[in-house]
């Protein structure tokens, strides 16, 4: 599958659940982060600092996998690999940075955490699925 269908936007968009954003390094090694995100039409969105790690291998490769779970029984994940691009446009980032703190930290500090990483030291990630893998009910 490389679509979001409803069933996969209503598993990631279900409470705060944190991804994990693999990139690769430039000797080939993983690198792997939690990231906050959210979805963005067909994409994945997500802000980060223009100098990160996970930045510059985006830069450099765009090939990412973000890896999302439910830890409680009967358990379940999704596995979206795609292709990330930065953005450096400051009111989807201003956009992305306010619902994603909504989302992790409540609609009453969403701007607060909006302002805060809307920034011009912060860019917008976007992953494009290229492929997903969805399981649940793993330990049914």
């Amino acid at each position: 599958m490389d679509k979001l269908t409803p069933q996969t936007r209503a598993f990631l968009l279900e409470g705060t659940r944190t991804g994990k954003l693999a990139t690769v390094r430039a000797d080939g090694r993983p690198h792997i982060v939690p990231v906050w995100f959210t979805l963005d039409g067909e994409t994945l969105v997500f802000t980060t600092g223009k100098k990160t790690v996970k930045a510059a291998n985006i830069r450099r490769d765009p090939r990412v996998t973000l890896c999302v779970d439910d830890e409680t029984p009967p358990y379940a994940y999704i596995q979206v690999e795609g292709t990330a691009e930065l953005i450096d446009d400051p009111a989807a980032l201003l956009r992305c940075a306010t619902h994603v703190g909504g989302r992790y930290m409540g609609a009453a500090r969403a701007e607060e955490f909006g302002r805060r990483n809307a920034v011009p030291s912060e860019a917008l990630v976007r992953i494009t699925p290229t492929k997903i893998i969805f399981e649940e009910n793993i330990a049914g």
